[in-house]
């Protein structure tokens, strides 16, 4: 499978594409053939997965229990067909994703571990001062020794 994406990139939207981060590339092993699948992802983001990991995600929900089934069928429901990256790596995400994530000119390409997720760079950041203050109000330092 891919690697782990993590971090966080700001980009441009033009023409509905949008260019993967290199650090991002680098992670598509050879199975994914440079080849993803895009879908809706939480809270009004999308969500795009290199092709081994979509696949290891549909063998996963496939042979889960009802809601794991019913969740497979969602997000195959919005998922644009599979695309190779162009060029240096962009994407072209459908007019329906876009609308439902509110993105149009900026966006936040966010690393989470099998998949990168994009956002509206204002949605973002109000998901990650809810996730901080989260964090920060029942932080246990204890939850570090792993």
């Amino acid at each position: 499978m891919s690697a782990d994406f993590i971090g966080q990139f700001e980009n441009s939207v033009h023409k509905q594409r949008i260019t993967i981060p290199t650090a991002f590339k680098k992670k598509f092993t050879i199975a994914a053939k440079s080849t993803i699948v895009a879908t809706l992802g939480e809270k009004n983001s999308i969500a795009i997965y290199p092709m081994d990991n979509w696949n290891a995600l549909c063998d996963k929900l496939k042979k889960g229990d009802p809601a794991q089934r019913k969740m497979l069928r969602f997000l195959r429901a919005f998922a644009t067909p599979e695309q190779v990256l162009e060029g240096p790596g962009r994407i072209k995400l459908s007019e329906a994703l876009l609308k439902n994530a509110k993105i149009s000119k900026k966006a936040i390409l966010q690393g989470n571990g099998d998949y990168i997720s994009v956002w509206n760079p204002e949605l973002f950041e109000i998901e990650r001062e809810k996730l901080q203050n989260e964090m920060m109000n029942g932080f246990d330092p204890d939850m570090l020794n792993l």
